[in-house]
């Protein structure tokens, strides 16, 4: 076996998922078919659960480094503009960060980690048998095999590995076509000095704007066609019905408001994440900040599988969980995608108006932005009658800890004890009554007695993702649920 684990590119959700297996003991081979990396930015923000998911790995202060000072996180839906600030405390955190700026931090974080990235390695074919993956690379000095027991494609939305695998991508078509570039302005102009001209110009830095332009799909359009600058042009001129004085680019580009997804996450030993797995209307982001999450759920279940102790079942909830969250973020990427599409009679525009209105509302303003940024996510734990916690993002307690000598006490909190991407068992009872339960399981789950002010439960089982397994209820302090727990999510217990 020449790898445990090929993962296919080398982008956000290849390299997270790289860092993951590394952290867990396995040693994945990336291949990237590009030779360096583009360092241009489709998506510039990071927002919701994937900023919570970073925290937890203690990598959160590297992105706020490289995020644009001053600059805070904005949302829309379909271009309406959502307040962030009147959704009060609901758990959103956000940065403004250029796509090439989240890459290059991973890519820092995958070196000192040590994770082989092959750069100019393109994947060509896969087969697969119940023993492993014969992977077809071509690379700068030839052809190769190699032998790896899985596969994992995050290599985008034209995914080599999902075609390869069989994976069928239903979807639905598109009915839009926007262009993007990232341009600079005629000497002496600024977006303040236009006035009247109604293209939004977002600022990159450096004197460059971003320009994003919405048309009907058009009939026989050749995406295989290189787009140009004076493409982009006629295109803001259609749009608006002006001239924006654009003097050059630096990157020029073409998407559409496809929506897929694939059928299955997992075909035998091939699996998919990121793009490759789902593709959608890039507003707001979606793909980077779901592609996060997906890397960090699959990699503690893939690592478990590699290394011999994951449980029946395990690997196979990657799919059960992550494909309905993507199902999840094409509902609201379509429906945007209708919200932003043309209706010159308008309906559209009254539509538009009505939601605007109810956004400014509280409560359906934070239930969209829960749903649109993964804070309400919360999957089946397999229990009868779950505790309210079970299933969700685990609360960030600050927490206490005795030391050995019991003289005094060390200030933690539950995102520190995720560093590690090991399972947590945190017992917050006085008698320390549930920390025993967890003997047998202690080379995956990290046992901690602590105290906290008004605790939500007297214990909890936390995944190396951040969600609870498990959580105790209040008049049931009893450790047997607890083991069911432990055995259904990180195997028999060791000598058991």
């Amino acid at each position: 076996m020449d790898a445990e684990v090929v993962i296919a590119g080398a982008g956000p959700t290849g390299l997270m998922l790289a860092c993951e297996l590394h952290l867990a003991g396995v040693r994945p081979v990336v291949l990237e078919r590009l030779a360096e990396p583009t360092g241009l930015s489709k998506a510039l923000t990071l927002l919701g659960r994937s900023v919570d998911v970073l925290d937890g790995r203690g990598l959160l202060g590297r992105f706020q480094d490289r995020a644009a000072l001053g600059i805070p996180p904005a949302a829309h839906f379909g271009l309406i503009p959502l307040d962030l600030a009147a959704a009060g405390e609901i758990g959103l955190r956000g940065l403004w960060i250029q796509q090439a700026a989240t890459e290059q931090v991973l890519n820092e974080y995958a070196g000192e980690l040590g994770v082989e990235i092959r750069r100019g390695h393109q994947l060509t074919s896969v087969r697969q048998d119940a023993g492993g993956v014969r992977i077809q690379v071509s690379g700068p000095r030839g052809d190769y095999e190699l032998r790896a027991g899985y596969l994992v494609g995050c290599d985008g939305g034209a995914s080599v590995v999902r075609r390869q695998a069989g994976i069928e991508f239903p979807g639905l078509g598109p009915a839009l076509v926007l262009r993007l570039g990232d341009v600079t302005l005629d000497q002496g102009v600024t977006p303040g000095g236009l006035p009247g001209v109604r293209v939004p110009l977002v600022p990159l830095g450096s004197g460059f704007y971003r320009v994003i332009t919405t048309e009907p799909y058009p009939p026989g359009l050749d995406r295989d066609a290189p787009m140009t600058l004076e493409e982009l042009r006629a295109s803001v001129r259609r749009a608006t019905g002006q001239d924006l004085p654009i003097s050059g680019a630096r990157w020029v580009s073409r998407f559409t408001d496809a929506s897929r997804q694939a059928a299955a996450y997992r075909a035998g030993r091939v699996l998919l994440a990121g793009d490759a797995a789902h593709i959608h209307l890039p507003a707001g982001g979606p793909g980077l900040n779901t592609g996060l999450l997906d890397a960090v759920n699959l990699g503690w279940k893939l690592a478990a599988e590699v290394r011999g102790w994951a449980p029946s079942g395990l690997l196979d909830s990657y799919h059960t969980e992550r494909h309905a969250e993507g199902a999840r973020v094409l509902l609201h990427t379509r429906a945007q995608g209708a919200l932003v599409g043309s209706g010159a009679d308008g309906r559209l525009a009254a539509l538009r108006d009505i939601l605007a209105q109810l956004l400014s509302y509280q409560q359906p303003l934070c239930h969209l932005l829960r749903l649109m940024y993964a804070l309400d996510t919360r999957y089946d734990t397999g229990t009868a009658d779950p505790h309210p916690l079970a299933g969700r993002w685990a609360p960030n307690l600050p927490l206490t800890t005795a030391t050995a000598a019991a003289t005094t006490v060390a200030a933690t909190t539950v995102i520190e004890l995720l560093r590690p991407a090991r399972g947590v068992l945190l017992d917050l009872t006085a008698a320390g009554t549930f920390a025993a339960a967890g003997h047998g399981w202690e080379d995956r789950v990290d046992i901690l007695t602590a105290q906290s002010p008004d605790p939500p439960a007297p214990a909890l089982l936390i995944r190396p993702d951040g969600y609870v397994a498990w959580a105790a209820a209040p008049d049931a302090p009893q450790a047997g649920g607890l083991r069911r727990a432990l055995t259904t999510w990180f195997g028999a217990p060791a000598g058991g």
